[in-house]
C-alpha cells in the first residue's frame, strides 16, 4: 500500500473508531422495546390524542438518551384511531399479530379504550389505559391499569365535587336535570351523577340521552330551561360540549350551576373558541397549573411547550400532554424494576407499588383503578378576550379541600 493510502486509510479509520465512540449506547444495544397503542390523531378527540402523543414521544426521547430500557431503545409504534371506536380493535390485532409489539397500552379515553380490551384480554398482555372511565368493570381483567384520576368510586368522582359545592349553598339547590351524550364515557359519567343525585337527597326533575354526531344542541338546552332543575350536569363529549356551551349563552339558560363532566373544556383549542362563554361553568378537571401542582411538572412542560408550536398541537398541553408522559412513564418504570418486558412481572408490580410521576403519584385497588382520587372541580370566571389559559386567574379549584384555591360563585350568572 503506498504511503499516502495507508495514511488516509488509518485516518479513516480513526475516524470512524472516534465517531462509533461518540454514538450513545442506546445506538448500539439491538432491537429496540416496541411499545404499541393506537391514538385520536383525527376526528373530534385529536386535539387531545396528539397531546398525550408529543407527551409519549418526549418520554421516547429521554428514555433513549439515557440509554434505552434494560440496555435496549424503546421505539414508540402507533397508529390513528379517527376517534372511531370502530377502528381500534384491528389495530392492536395488527399491533400484535403483525408488527410484534413486544407491549401495548391504550389510546385517548374511555371510547377507545372498551374496544380494544377483548384483543388485549385475548392476547393476555398488560394494559394501561389512558383516561379511560371504569371500562374494566365488566371485564374484571386482573392486567388492566388505569391513569385517570379517579378512586373507587370511579364514576361518581366527576361530579361528586360539583354537588358538594352545591349542598354548601344557601338555600340548597333541590332539582337535577341530566343531559348525557349516548356513548361509552358520557353514559358512565351520568350513571355516577345519578348516583349522587341519590346520595345528596335531590329530586331528578329530567334525564335524557342525546346521540353522538347532534349538532343542534338548542332543543336539548331549552328542554333543560323547561324542567327548571336548579342544578344541570351535562356528561359529553368534546364537541357537543363546546355546542352545549354555545346553546346555553345564545338562549340566556341561567340555572343555578351547571357543568359536571364535560370533556373538551379542559383543551386549549376549545378554551379559546369558547372564550367568556365558559364563565360560571363548574367543571371536572384533572390537573391544573397551581404552583403545588406545577412544581414537580415544570420540566416537562418547558420543553412541550418549546415544541408545541412546531408539532401542531394544543400549546399549553395541561389536559393531556403531561398525562401521556406520565402514564407511559409508569409502563417504563415498571420494566425497570421488574428487569423483564414479560407482562405478568409488569403487572405484578404495577399492582403492588405506588407510582411516582409528574403528574402526581397514585397506587392500585381492585380492577385496575386509583386506590384515592385526585379528581377537582374548577370553576371557570373572570375570562377576557385574549386570554392565555396559562395560570390560575381564570379558574378556582373547588374540590378536593387540600386543593382548593377559592370559593364558588353563585348562582351561576353571578359569575357571567
Amino acid at each position: 500500500m503506498p504511503y499516502r493510502l495507508k495514511t488516509v486509510t488509518l485516518g479513516l479509520a480513526a475516524g470512524l473508531l472516534a465517531l462509533a465512540s461518540a454514538v450513545p449506547a442506546v445506538a448500539q444495544s439491538g432491537e429496540p422495546i416496541k411499545i404499541g397503542f393506537g391514538m385520536a390523531l383525527t376526528g373530534p378527540l385529536a386535539a387531545n390524542g396528539k397531546q398525550a402523543l408529543l407527551g409519549m414521544k418526549i418520554w421516547e426521547e429521554e428514555t433513549n438518551a439515557k440509554g434505552g430500557l434494560l440496555g435496549r431503545p424503546v421505539k414508540l409504534v402507533y397508529y390513528d384511531d379517527q376517534s372511531n371506536p370502530s377502528t381500534v380493535p384491528g389495530i392492536y390485532t395488527k399491533l400484535l399479530d403483525v408488527d410484534k409489539v413486544e407491549l401495548v397500552v391504550g389510546g385517548y379515553a374511555t371510547n377507545m379504550v372498551a374496544p380494544a380490551m377483548p384483543v388485549i384480554m385475548q392476547k393476555n398482555k398488560t394494559f394501561i389505559s389512558l383516561f379511560a372511565l371504569d371500562v374494566n368493570a365488566e371485564f374484571k381483567y386482573p392486567k388492566y391499569f388505569s391513569v385517570l384520576p379517579t378512586a373507587l368510586e370511579k364514576k361518581a368522582s366527576f361530579t361528586e365535587g360539583l354537588f358538594e359545592m352545591a349542598m354548601k349553598q344557601n338555600p340548597k339547590p333541590t332539582t337535577v336535570a341530566l343531559a348525557a351524550e349516548d356513548a361509552e364515557f358520557s353514559r358512565n359519567a351520568c350513571e355516577g351523577a345519578r348516583a349522587n343525585v341519590k346520595k345528596f337527597n335531590l329530586k331528578m326533575a329530567y334525564d335524557k340521552t342525546y346521540p353522538p354526531g347532534t349538532t343542534d344542541f338548542s332543543p336539548i338546552v331549552r328542554a333543560l330551561q323547561a324542567a327548571n332543575a336548579d342544578i344541570v350536569i351535562i356528561c359529553s363529549y368534546p364537541l357537543s360540549s363546546v355546542g352545549i356551551v354555545q346553546a346555553v349563552n345564545e338562549l340566556n339558560y341561567k340555572p343555578k350551576m351547571i357543568g359536571g363532566a364535560m370533556v373538551g373544556l379542559q383543551a386549549t383549542v376549545f378554551k379559546q373558541r369558547l372564550g367568556s362563554k365558559l364563565n360560571g361553568i363548574v367543571n371536572y378537571e384533572t390537573w391544573v397549573p397551581t404552583e403545588k401542582m406545577m412544581k414537580p411538572a415544570a420540566e416537562f412542560f418547558k420543553k412541550y411547550q418549546a415544541r408545541a408550536g412546531a408539532e401542531g398541537v394544543d400549546p399549553l398541553g395541561y389536559y393531556l400532554g403531561g398525562w401521556g408522559y406520565a402514564y407511559v412513564s409508569v409502563l417504563g418504570n415498571a420494566i425497570a424494576a421488574a428487569k423483564s418486558i414479560d407482562d405478568d412481572k409488569i403487572a405484578d408490580y404495577l399492582r403492588k407499588n405506588t407510582h411516582k410521576t409528574i403528574m402526581g403519584d397514585w397506587a392500585y385497588g381492585p380492577k385496575g383503578e386509583w386506590t384515592k382520587s385526585g379528581m377537582m372541580q374548577v370553576q371557570y370566571h373572570d375570562i377576557k378576550e385574549g386570554e392565555t389559559w396559562k395560570g390560575m386567574n381564570y379558574q378556582t379549584v373547588l374540590t378536593p379541600p387540600e386543593l382548593k384555591t377559592g370559593d364558588l360563585i353563585y348562582p351561576y350568572e353571578k359569575a357571567k
